[in-house]
């Protein structure tokens, strides 16, 4: 609905001068290719033309027919021409609008927003898996400061420490402000060059610099080894083209001498990706079940998928282990594995991002990015802005609690949780090192070989204590 009435608005102020209006090409909306929207030049009758023959106006129906009040659409169009006629400096058409447009995604959601070019070929890169630059997956704030989700594995960013929650206020000296523009632009360049950002971190007095040498990007997605003989681990740094069939390889490779007795599934920072990926996997890894369910307004917005039959494990336990920078797709895995009781969770509360964003690309090279459903684990939950909560907590080294300087809850203008439901609450940890994988090895090997019980004698009588014991604690699903 947002790009029909983008297109009743474009259509009245370029009323005002139909030059522009020539240059306009049809777009579809993300939700109903059946139905393009109209094009300004469809949409508006030429300036000065005259209303028709019946007395109605064209335009009033088309607005009528988009259920856009009227008196809106006349402040715009006021608005856009005070500002062509009376702005101190020469406005660009082009740019003033592609301006209106960001203005109706702004106040939407954090994942809402108007990519140019040169960012729609950026978000296209990294869901390929090659690009120069740093390595780190981000959030622009809304002061115009960086905000890491995530440092890529192996990145310049990785190896410079650089973390989640970290924030860059800076770049080559020159400090970040809001705008229309993407501030993570100056990271990019060519491999080998270098570029010094200013980190604030949580905890740390001052705001220090950071030296970077960029480097060409190729995130290999999927790691895997042997933690112990029958013991594997696969890490999933995100969700590429191409991560499912690599997550294939890389388990059919650990039990290609013999079946694994258990496997850890490394989801720690991964800030999500294709969701497709993420459903892949799933799917390899359960034998029936319902995987994510996604609910939107349209219903080409509502979809669910279900595994097919075959487990690659043959039903081998699996851990999966998360922290406050696993988000989106990465949850998505964690919630199916877990709710179809096929894995344990360990680690810290995720991140929240329980929104599926569609990707509208415009004739012009732009694109327009909306956020159309939640997804919805396979027990129904919604993972918006509350995250999935391990069975097994894990703290960072040292055993002082530090929760996440970001999840989706503290993002501004978040899409809200489900009614009733505490979002934010007890927002994760980030979880670096070996130590969170040595203590997910610890609890899979729990569910490998369960404490033995000791059997009481055949004829010995009960005592009173132990009808009046409660049963002994176990690790419930929590959401």
């Amino acid at each position: 609905m947002r790009i029909r009435m983008l297109c009743c608005l474009i259509a009245l102020a370029l009323c005002q001068g139909a030059a522009f209006a020539q240059d306009a090409a049809p777009t579809k909306s993300g939700q109903d290719q059946a139905r393009p929207a109209a094009t300004p030049a469809q949409a508006a009758p030429a300036a000065g033309s005259e209303a028709s023959d019946d007395g109605e106006d064209p335009d009033a129906v088309a607005i009528a027919n988009a259920k856009v009040p009227l008196d809106e659409i006349r402040r715009f169009v006021t608005v856009y021409n005070a500002i062509r006629q009376a702005y101190v400096d020469p406005v660009d058409d082009h740019a003033l609008m592609r301006s209106a447009i960001r203005g109706l995604l702004l106040d939407l959601d954090p994942h809402s927003a108007y990519m140019e070019k040169s960012d729609a070929e950026q978000f296209n890169e990294q869901t390929s898996g090659s690009y120069d630059g740093v390595g780190l997956e981000l959030q622009q704030l809304p002061d115009g400061s960086l905000r890491i989700v995530a440092p890529i594995d192996g990145s310049p960013a990785e190896q410079a420490g650089l973390r989640s929650g970290d924030r860059i206020v800076a770049i080559d000296g020159k400090l970040l402000r809001a705008g229309p523009s993407d501030g993570s632009e100056p990271l990019r360049g060519v491999a080998g060059s270098k570029v010094v950002v200013k980190i604030v971190r949580t905890g740390v007095a001052a705001p220090f610099d950071v030296s970077l040498v960029r480097a060409t990007i190729r995130t290999a997605s999927v790691r895997s080894r042997l933690l112990e003989p029958g013991y594997g681990y696969i890490r999933i740094a995100s969700f590429q083209a191409s991560t499912a069939d690599e997550f294939v390889k890389q388990l059919d490779a650990l039990q290609k001498s013999a079946p694994l007795r258990g496997l850890v599934l490394d989801l720690r920072s991964n800030p999500g990706g294709l969701l497709v990926g993420a459903v892949q996997i799933a799917d390899e890894l359960l034998d029936r079940g319902v995987i994510v369910s996604t609910r939107g307004r349209e219903s080409l917005g509502n979809s669910r998928f279900e595994a097919t039959p075959g487990d690659r494990m043959h039903g081998a336990p699996i851990v999966v282990l998360v922290d406050a920078g696993s988000a989106s797709a990465s949850e998505v895995l964690a919630g199916a594995l877990h709710d179809n009781h096929r894995a344990r969770v360990v680690g810290s509360r995720t991140f929240g991002k329980g929104s599926v964003q569609t990707v509208l690309p415009l004739d012009n090279g732009d694109t327009v990015k909306i956020t159309t459903a939640r997804y919805y684990t396979p027990s129904g939950h919604s993972i918006q802005a509350l995250g999935i909560v391990p069975d097994v907590e894990l703290h960072p080294a040292g055993g002082q609690r530090r929760p996440a300087p970001i999840s989706e809850a503290e993002l501004p203008g978040h899409l809200a949780s489900e009614a009733g439901a505490m979002e934010g609450d007890n927002a994760g940890e980030v979880l670096p090192g070996d130590a969170p994988i040595a203590s997910a090895l610890v609890e899979l090997k729990r569910i490998v070989n369960p404490p033995a019980t000791p059997a009481r004698p055949e004829h010995a009588p009960a005592r009173p204590s132990d009808k009046a014991s409660p049963p002994a604690p176990v690790n419930t699903p929590h959401h």
